[in-house]
């Protein structure tokens, strides 16, 4: 059987097992051609790739809703759905998305990357199919790194409340972005781990099948003998206390084993956790020794990005202040957390996927007396708002956020564009949040926003390379600097937050040939805005805001505010993200589809200037 025959699941439900493994090989070798050119995540769909199979062949995907937490893992579930012949394309733009897309395909149930939500959404589905009276079936498929969130035991709780039909897929390979936490992960290791359990099940389940039962009866009694035995061996007591049947652990890539293992969760009345064991990166040598690293398209921290720049002077800080330690959730490689554990590892925390915990954890630390830096990705932090705004800024603590990936990220789609991160953020009383344009000012940053002792303070920046400056470029505590002053009745001044200011300083020149003259800012401090900048702005007919947020609520809405208070006469023209859910594609020409490169925001200022 060859992988470009399969154009429907169905299509595999026929196949023998020896064909089977044949093509599982086949998927993997796609999946690492394909993530070698296209970049994405690599070990977690290697590792997934027999469980998939064994649910497509037992369920009859799309009438039966397979749900995937996350929906980094479902490179497989594309391939065996219809998109074998488009798989090249993934993640580019227009093409392949690299996560579910309801709008490439009915087995796409639900559009997620932001972990532990999968739960919930099978509770409100199952439920809806109940009040219809459906008999569709609802398989959520959700990693052991997910369970470390919130939302995910909620979700539990709920469904094992509800009785409902649901079949629960703990995919558990130990891993999720980053070693799991928690203490149910733990259980799940040591359950993993321990010989003696796993040869006294071998032991059982052979004597089950050696029981001298005949006729159609055997294969169905050897079936519960087996998850009977499972149930009396287990530690079940979690799981089987919020009303929800645990099955396993099971090996994750034994097709026949999968396969019987989800056959018996579906005569289960009420939900069923199947325990599942996976190996990350399977089957590709250098995945399996480093799952971190491949588990995603970037491979650590780039040297000269702004993530670097935040690492080397998160230790310097933390070398001359010990009451600096270091948040984040899940996520220390890409955030550039990595060294600072290493050197510091009693004073960094990893709470898992639970961004909520992780804001009013560090809430708890600074008013303990500690001086707590959270990194996390700019679109993570809309998870836990609530705690940034009532836990952190109610109190006025000093606890600094640090968000990588601020503004359009690219590749990996709707998701994971932070363009939330200026809108919100302002809207937290006391809140300072920063913005800088090179590599340089995120140090500078980092070390302003520790000497803010009566409230909280964001660093936002992209996933670009960073600008270098010379030291005598970069501004002094939380001032704006000017680039260029040309002020006149026909003059403009452009104010480009953070990596926005190269677009203004690039439309600035080819105005400048036009005889257009044009100051520049660097905003620097987003909010609050600098008296100074405003000030001046406001001796030029025309002032445009360039952001890579969105355009209605952030900085440029703030500037236009204060402008049509303190220079009526000033036109404003604020320019940034149009308010919607925007595609996967480079980062670059997506700001320049919105107008937000030089020559867009130039041309911003032709039409307004006429």
């Amino acid at each position: 059987m060859r992988l470009d025959s399969i154009r429907t699941p169905a299509d595999l439900r026929d196949l023998e097992l020896e064909e089977l493994t044949s093509l599982a090989a086949e998927i993997r070798q796609r999946i690492v051609d394909t993530v070698g050119q296209t970049g994405g995540h690599l070990g977690s769909n290697l590792g997934v790739v027999e469980l998939t199979l064994a649910l497509h062949r037992v369920f009859n995907s799309p009438r039966d809703a397979i749900l995937w937490d996350t929906g980094h893992q479902t490179y497989v579930h594309k391939l065996l759905t219809g998109r074998v012949d488009r798989f090249d394309g993934l993640r580019q733009a227009g093409k392949l998305s690299g996560y579910p897309s309801r709008d490439e395909s009915g087995h796409d149930w639900i559009e997620n990357s932001h972990a532990s939500t999968v739960l919930s959404y099978a509770h409100g589905l199952a439920t809806a199919q109940a009040v219809a009276g459906r008999d569709r079936r609802v398989v959520a498929v959700i990693g052991d790194g997910s369970m470390t969130g919130g939302m995910a035991f909620e979700g539990l709780n709920n469904l094992g409340h509800s009785g409902l039909r649901v079949t629960v897929v703990l995919n558990d390979n130990g891993r999720s972005y980053a070693p799991t936490v928690g203490r149910l992960s733990e259980s799940l290791i040591r359950i993993r781990s321990n010989p003696t359990y796993m040869r006294r099940q071998r032991r059982l389940e052979d004597l089950a099948e050696h029981l001298p039962w005949v006729g159609e009866l055997v294969e169905r009694g050897i079936s519960a003998t087996k998850a009977a035995i499972r149930d009396m061996f287990e530690p079940t007591a979690f799981f089987e206390a919020l009303g929800v049947h645990y099955l396993g652990p099971f090996d994750g890539h034994d097709i026949a084993e999968m396969e019987d293992a989800l056959a018996n969760a579906i005569e289960f009345d009420g939900p069923v956790l199947v325990h599942v064991l996976t190996q990350k990166g399977r089957g590709h040598g250098p995945a399996e020794q480093d799952p971190i690293k491949h588990m995603h398209d970037t491979g650590g921290v780039k040297p000269g990005s702004y993530t670097a720049a935040f690492t080397e002077s998160l230790l310097k800080a933390a070398e001359s202040r010990p009451e600096v330690v270091a948040v984040t959730a899940a996520m220390p490689d890409s955030t550039g957390l990595l060294p600072f554990r290493e050197r510091f590892g009693d004073r960094f925390f990893d709470v898992g996927i639970a961004e909520q915990h992780a804001v009013t954890a560090a809430a708890g630390m600074a008013m303990g007396g500690l001086r707590p830096v959270v990194a996390l990705y700019a679109t993570f932090l809309s998870r836990a708002f609530d705690q940034a705004n009532l836990d952190v800024g109610l109190h006025n603590l000093p606890v600094v956020f640090c968000l990588d990936r601020a503004g359009i990220t690219g590749d990996d789609g709707p998701s994971h564009h932070g363009v939330l991160d200026m809108v919100l953020l302002s809207k937290v009383p006391g809140m300072t949040i920063l913005a800088p344009s090179s590599y340089q000012e995120v140090q500078q940053m980092l070390e302003d926003a520790l000497t803010i002792t009566d409230g909280p303070v964001a660093i936002r920046w992209p996933k670009t390379p960073a600008p270098q400056v010379g030291w005598d470029e970069v501004g002094r505590g939380l001032l704006a600097r000017r680039a260029v002053e040309a002020i006149g009745d026909r003059t403009v001044c452009l104010l480009g937050a953070g990596k926005m200011l190269a677009a203004a300083q690039q439309a600035a020149d080819l105005l400048a040939s036009e005889g257009v003259d044009s100051s520049v800012w660097d905003p620097r401090c987003v909010h609050p805005l600098d008296p100074e900048m405003l000030e001046d702005a406001a001796r030029h007919r025309l002032v445009v805001t360039v952001e890579d947020g969105f355009r209605e609520g952030g900085f440029g809405s703030a500037v236009l505010d204060d402008l049509a208070r303190r220079s009526p006469g000033t036109e404003v023209e604020v320019l940034g993200v149009p308010v919607a859910h925007h595609p996967h594609g480079a980062a670059d020409d997506l700001l320049a589809s919105f107008g937000l490169d030089g020559p867009g925001v130039a041309e911003s200022v032709r039409r307004r200037l006429g």
